[in-house]
Protein backbone atom coordinates (compact mmCIF):
# COMPACT_ATOMS: atom_id res chain seq x y z
CA UNK A 1 0.00 0.00 0.00
CA UNK A 2 1.43 3.21 -0.97
CA UNK A 3 1.22 6.47 1.29
CA UNK A 4 -1.76 8.85 -0.38
CA UNK A 5 -3.92 5.51 -0.06
CA UNK A 6 -2.83 5.33 3.69
CA UNK A 7 -3.52 8.75 4.81
CA UNK A 8 -6.53 8.36 2.35
CA UNK A 9 -7.83 5.71 4.33
CA UNK A 10 -7.15 7.87 7.47
CA UNK A 11 -8.81 10.99 6.54
CA UNK A 12 -11.85 8.53 5.97
CA UNK A 13 -11.40 7.35 9.45
CA UNK A 14 -11.24 10.61 10.81
CA UNK A 15 -14.10 11.91 9.14
CA UNK A 16 -16.31 8.93 10.73
CA UNK A 17 -14.73 9.29 14.28
CA UNK A 18 -15.70 13.49 14.20
CA UNK A 19 -18.72 12.83 13.05
CA UNK A 20 -19.30 10.11 16.24
CA UNK A 21 -17.66 12.23 18.44
CA UNK A 22 -19.94 15.13 17.68
CA UNK A 23 -23.19 13.33 18.14
CA UNK A 24 -22.02 11.86 21.02
CA UNK A 25 -20.34 14.30 22.91
CA UNK A 26 -23.43 16.96 21.82
CA UNK A 27 -26.08 14.29 22.20
CA UNK A 28 -27.40 15.80 19.12
CA UNK A 29 -27.85 15.09 15.40
CA UNK A 30 -28.55 18.66 14.48
CA UNK A 31 -27.50 19.40 11.18
CA UNK A 32 -26.22 15.59 10.36
CA UNK A 33 -28.15 14.15 7.60
CA UNK A 34 -29.67 10.93 8.32
CA UNK A 35 -30.33 10.09 4.53
CA UNK A 36 -26.51 10.68 3.60
CA UNK A 37 -25.71 8.07 6.57
CA UNK A 38 -27.96 5.70 5.26
CA UNK A 39 -26.40 5.93 1.59
CA UNK A 40 -22.82 5.39 3.20
CA UNK A 41 -24.13 2.80 5.20
CA UNK A 42 -25.80 0.86 1.80
CA UNK A 43 -22.33 1.87 0.29
CA UNK A 44 -20.12 -0.19 2.65
CA UNK A 45 -22.74 -2.56 2.51
CA UNK A 46 -22.58 -3.67 -0.92
CA UNK A 47 -18.92 -2.79 -0.98
CA UNK A 48 -17.77 -5.27 1.83
CA UNK A 49 -19.82 -8.60 0.89
CA UNK A 50 -16.68 -10.33 0.62
CA UNK A 51 -15.57 -9.77 3.91
CA UNK A 52 -15.36 -13.45 5.08
CA UNK A 53 -14.94 -14.54 1.73
CA UNK A 54 -12.03 -12.54 0.38
CA UNK A 55 -8.89 -12.22 2.93
CA UNK A 56 -6.39 -9.66 1.48
CA UNK A 57 -4.72 -8.43 4.40
CA UNK A 58 -5.22 -7.98 8.38
CA UNK A 59 -5.79 -4.14 7.49
CA UNK A 60 -8.01 -4.55 4.91
CA UNK A 61 -10.34 -6.75 6.99
CA UNK A 62 -10.40 -4.34 9.82
CA UNK A 63 -10.75 -1.34 7.70
CA UNK A 64 -14.00 -3.42 6.45
CA UNK A 65 -15.29 -4.33 9.73
CA UNK A 66 -14.53 -0.45 11.02
CA UNK A 67 -16.41 1.13 8.08
CA UNK A 68 -19.26 -1.01 8.02
CA UNK A 69 -20.22 -0.97 11.97
CA UNK A 70 -19.07 3.03 12.34
CA UNK A 71 -21.95 3.55 9.14
CA UNK A 72 -24.32 1.65 11.24
CA UNK A 73 -23.99 3.32 14.40
CA UNK A 74 -24.12 6.39 12.99
CA UNK A 75 -27.54 5.20 11.43
CA UNK A 76 -28.72 3.83 14.77
CA UNK A 77 -27.39 7.42 16.82
CA UNK A 78 -29.74 9.30 14.24
CA UNK A 79 -33.10 7.35 14.17
CA UNK A 80 -33.56 5.82 17.74
CA UNK A 81 -31.00 6.97 20.18
CA UNK A 82 -31.19 10.65 19.71
CA UNK A 83 -33.71 10.76 17.04
CA UNK A 84 -35.70 13.66 18.87
CA UNK A 85 -32.75 15.77 17.96
CA UNK A 86 -33.37 14.67 14.10
CA UNK A 87 -34.00 17.57 11.92
CA UNK A 88 -35.83 15.86 9.51
CA UNK A 89 -38.16 18.84 8.18
CA UNK A 90 -34.69 19.50 6.98
CA UNK A 91 -33.38 16.66 5.28
CA UNK A 92 -36.01 16.04 2.63
CA UNK A 93 -33.55 15.61 -0.58
CA UNK A 94 -35.17 12.26 -2.62
CA UNK A 95 -32.06 9.43 -2.08
CA UNK A 96 -34.73 7.59 -4.80
CA UNK A 97 -33.27 10.01 -7.36
CA UNK A 98 -29.75 8.57 -6.44
CA UNK A 99 -30.22 5.10 -6.06
CA UNK A 100 -32.36 3.99 -9.09
CA UNK A 101 -29.88 5.48 -11.71
CA UNK A 102 -26.76 3.93 -9.68
CA UNK A 103 -28.35 0.74 -9.75
CA UNK A 104 -29.12 1.48 -13.51
CA UNK A 105 -26.07 2.46 -14.26
CA UNK A 106 -24.36 0.07 -12.24
CA UNK A 107 -25.71 -2.86 -14.10
CA UNK A 108 -24.77 -1.30 -17.51
CA UNK A 109 -21.16 -0.24 -16.84
CA UNK A 110 -19.14 -2.64 -14.33
CA UNK A 111 -15.83 -4.63 -14.70
CA UNK A 112 -17.86 -8.49 -14.51
CA UNK A 113 -21.64 -8.82 -14.96
CA UNK A 114 -21.40 -10.91 -11.11
CA UNK A 115 -23.74 -9.77 -8.30
CA UNK A 116 -20.74 -9.14 -6.51
CA UNK A 117 -18.71 -7.36 -9.03
CA UNK A 118 -22.08 -5.07 -9.79
CA UNK A 119 -22.74 -4.83 -6.09
CA UNK A 120 -19.26 -3.35 -5.54
CA UNK A 121 -19.69 -1.03 -9.18
CA UNK A 122 -22.57 0.24 -7.37
CA UNK A 123 -21.23 1.01 -4.46
CA UNK A 124 -18.45 3.49 -6.22
CA UNK A 125 -21.17 5.16 -7.85
CA UNK A 126 -23.28 5.76 -4.82
CA UNK A 127 -20.13 6.95 -2.66
CA UNK A 128 -19.75 9.35 -5.47
CA UNK A 129 -22.76 11.46 -4.68
CA UNK A 130 -23.74 10.23 -1.19
CA UNK A 131 -23.17 13.43 0.36
CA UNK A 132 -25.47 15.24 -1.42
CA UNK A 133 -28.25 14.83 1.25
CA UNK A 134 -26.08 16.33 3.54
CA UNK A 135 -25.01 19.07 1.78
CA UNK A 136 -28.86 19.75 0.20
CA UNK A 137 -29.42 20.26 3.88
CA UNK A 138 -26.91 22.70 5.04
CA UNK A 139 -28.42 24.83 1.67
CA UNK A 140 -31.76 24.47 3.25
CA UNK A 141 -30.84 25.63 6.87
CA UNK A 142 -28.20 28.25 5.51
CA UNK A 143 -25.27 27.07 7.58
CA UNK A 144 -23.30 24.37 9.36
CA UNK A 145 -21.73 23.62 12.87
CA UNK A 146 -18.05 24.09 12.99
CA UNK A 147 -17.42 20.81 13.61
CA UNK A 148 -19.96 19.18 10.62
CA UNK A 149 -17.48 20.93 8.67
CA UNK A 150 -14.88 19.71 9.85
CA UNK A 151 -16.36 16.06 9.19
CA UNK A 152 -17.25 17.16 5.57
CA UNK A 153 -13.50 18.49 4.67
CA UNK A 154 -11.96 15.23 5.97
CA UNK A 155 -14.54 13.34 3.92
CA UNK A 156 -13.45 15.08 0.88
CA UNK A 157 -9.77 15.26 1.73
CA UNK A 158 -9.91 11.44 1.88
CA UNK A 159 -11.70 11.48 -1.73
CA UNK A 160 -8.69 13.70 -2.81
CA UNK A 161 -6.16 11.93 -1.69
CA UNK A 162 -7.63 8.87 -3.50
CA UNK A 163 -7.35 10.37 -6.53
CA UNK A 164 -3.67 11.48 -6.13
CA UNK A 165 -3.58 7.62 -5.12
CA UNK A 166 -4.70 6.46 -8.38
CA UNK A 167 -2.30 9.15 -10.25
CA UNK A 168 0.72 7.12 -8.31
CA UNK A 169 -0.35 3.07 -9.29
CA UNK A 170 -1.02 4.19 -12.95
CA UNK A 171 2.74 5.36 -12.79
CA UNK A 172 4.60 3.20 -10.69
CA UNK A 173 1.83 -0.24 -11.05
CA UNK A 174 0.46 0.49 -14.52
CA UNK A 175 -2.74 0.12 -12.45
CA UNK A 176 -5.64 1.94 -14.19
CA UNK A 177 -9.33 1.41 -13.23
CA UNK A 178 -11.92 3.75 -15.07
CA UNK A 179 -15.07 3.28 -12.96
CA UNK A 180 -12.99 4.50 -9.39
CA UNK A 181 -11.22 6.80 -10.95
CA UNK A 182 -14.46 8.85 -12.72
CA UNK A 183 -16.62 8.32 -9.67
CA UNK A 184 -13.66 9.70 -7.47
CA UNK A 185 -13.17 12.69 -9.63
CA UNK A 186 -17.10 13.39 -10.01
CA UNK A 187 -17.15 13.12 -5.65
CA UNK A 188 -14.38 15.40 -5.53
CA UNK A 189 -15.83 18.35 -7.98
CA UNK A 190 -19.07 18.07 -5.85
CA UNK A 191 -16.53 19.47 -2.44
CA UNK A 192 -15.03 22.18 -4.53
CA UNK A 193 -17.71 24.79 -3.54
CA UNK A 194 -17.32 23.49 0.16
CA UNK A 195 -13.58 23.56 -0.04
CA UNK A 196 -13.58 27.06 -0.79
CA UNK A 197 -16.27 27.63 1.79
CA UNK A 198 -14.21 26.19 4.66
CA UNK A 199 -10.80 27.60 3.76
CA UNK A 200 -12.33 30.75 3.32
CA UNK A 201 -14.54 30.82 6.43
CA UNK A 202 -14.34 27.79 9.12
CA UNK A 203 -10.50 28.31 8.90
CA UNK A 204 -10.80 31.97 9.47
CA UNK A 205 -13.47 31.23 13.05
CA UNK A 206 -16.18 31.91 11.05
CA UNK A 207 -19.33 29.83 10.49
CA UNK A 208 -20.06 27.57 7.00
CA UNK A 209 -22.75 28.90 5.17
CA UNK A 210 -23.86 27.83 1.39
CA UNK A 211 -25.71 29.57 -0.42
CA UNK A 212 -29.40 28.10 0.05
Amino acid sequence: MNVFRLIGDLSHLLAILILLWKIWKTRSCSGISGKSQILFALVFTTRYLDLFTNFISPYNTFMKVVYITCAFLTVYFVYIKFKATYDSNHDTFRVEFLVVPVGGLAFLVNHDFTPLEILWTFSIYLESVAILPQLFMISKTGEAETITSHYLFALGAYRALYIVNWVYRFYFESFFDLIAIVAGCVQTILYCDFFYLYITKVLQGKKLSLPA
